[in-house]
């Protein structure tokens, strides 16, 4: 009999929320139980997610039945850690946390991060897939540091980082959040691109953190230039820095880092974003240039940077195949 898992949604509403509503509706495994949001409570999902009309004739609940098997909090940054505070989750429920919350704080180690009563594991499967098998609660990756570690990890396992690593990233408009700010409406991104939290942006903390646990003895400066993009979705980055790897060698390690994991690919053609928005891939292409190796990195900031990558971990943690109910067709076209 295939497995069945119970599961339920804190913070439904918004732009990761609608993703994870979307894949657990159609996984084979899962059957959701429900789906909370203060904002939206009573209203029938479809109302808030108009591609889920037809798949769906739940309504959001003001508050969690959170007696399930797997509960996926999609709260805002802060929010996350004040539900479980103010709510009791029986100990036999599966967490996993789709804010900042419980990536990072001072008590941080390689893969595990101490707050009160709970361990969180870093949910990054293509740096530690087996902690987060074994695991029982989950931060889940930020976007950025999605899309910059995958491109750093090959190099770091294998102790190569010994210069300084410099990063351009542009993220698509979900990537703020659904609430409206002077950035985000439509009138100002279309057609603009600006920086934002130059050498400063928040997930550098987990970047860093995750470099460390491969490489302790030297850890170089990541110079990160994000950038807020005239699209819906997706995150393009750039990284560089100095290597005497070859070419070839570096396809070579990157290829043999990535051939047991089913959604980070190395391609030998230079890619562009529409390939991966929709999916839960990260696409990643290198060239050399001199003594310099620039790796481009690219996924969908509310798939593989939010909702997909969360339903991947939630599927090692209950031991099905990684890629159940995430085998999407990006949207090229």
């Amino acid at each position: 009999m295939a497995t069945s898992i119970k599961a339920g949604i804190v913070g439904g509403a918004g732009y990761a929320g609608g993703e994870l509503l979307r894949l657990l509706l159609l996984h084979p495994n899962v059957e959701l139980a429900f789906v909370q949001s203060r904002s939206q409570a009573s209203k029938p999902v479809y109302a808030t997610h108009p591609d889920l009309l037809g798949e769906t004739e739940m309504l959001f609940s003001a508050d969690a039945a959170i007696a399930v098997d797997v509960l996926f909090l999609c709260a805002g940054h802060g929010e996350a850690a004040k539900f479980l505070a103010e709510n009791e989750v029986p100990a036999a429920t599966k967490i996993i946390d789709l804010s900042q919350d419980f990536r990072w704080n001072e008590n941080t180690t390689c893969d595990v991060v101490e707050t009160g009563e709970r361990s969180f594991v870093y949910g990054l499967p293509e740096l530690q897939r087996e902690q987060i098998q074994q695991a029982q609660h989950i931060a889940n990756p930020g976007c950025f540091a999605t899309g910059i570690q995958l491109a750093l990890l090959p190099l770091a396992k294998q102790k190569l980082i010994s210069a300084d690593v410099h990063v351009s990233g542009i993220t698509g408009s979900t990537g703020a959040g659904q609430s409206l700010s002077a950035t985000s409406h439509f009138s100002w991104r279309t057609e603009n691109i600006s920086t934002y939290k130059v050498m400063e942006h928040q997930h550098l903390r987990e970047i860093k953190r995750s470099l460390k646990s491969l490489q302790a003895d030297s850890q170089p400066d990541i110079h990160f230039i994000p950038y807020r993009g005239p699209f819906a979705r997706g995150i393009f980055i750039t990284a560089y820095l100095q290597t005497d790897l070859t070419l070839e060698e570096a396809q070579a390690l990157y290829k043999d880092y990535y051939k047991g994991h089913p959604f980070t690919l190395v391609t030998d053609q230079n890619p562009d974003l529409k390939q991966v928005v929709n999916t839960n891939k990260c696409v990643l292409y290198l060239q050399k240039q001199g003594n310099m190796l620039i790796i481009t990195s690219l996924i969908d900031n509310l798939l593989k940077g939010a909702a997909g990558q969360a339903v991947q971990n939630m599927n090692l943690v209950f031991g099905l195949d990684e890629t159940t109910g995430l085998k999407l067709k990006a949207t090229t076209f």
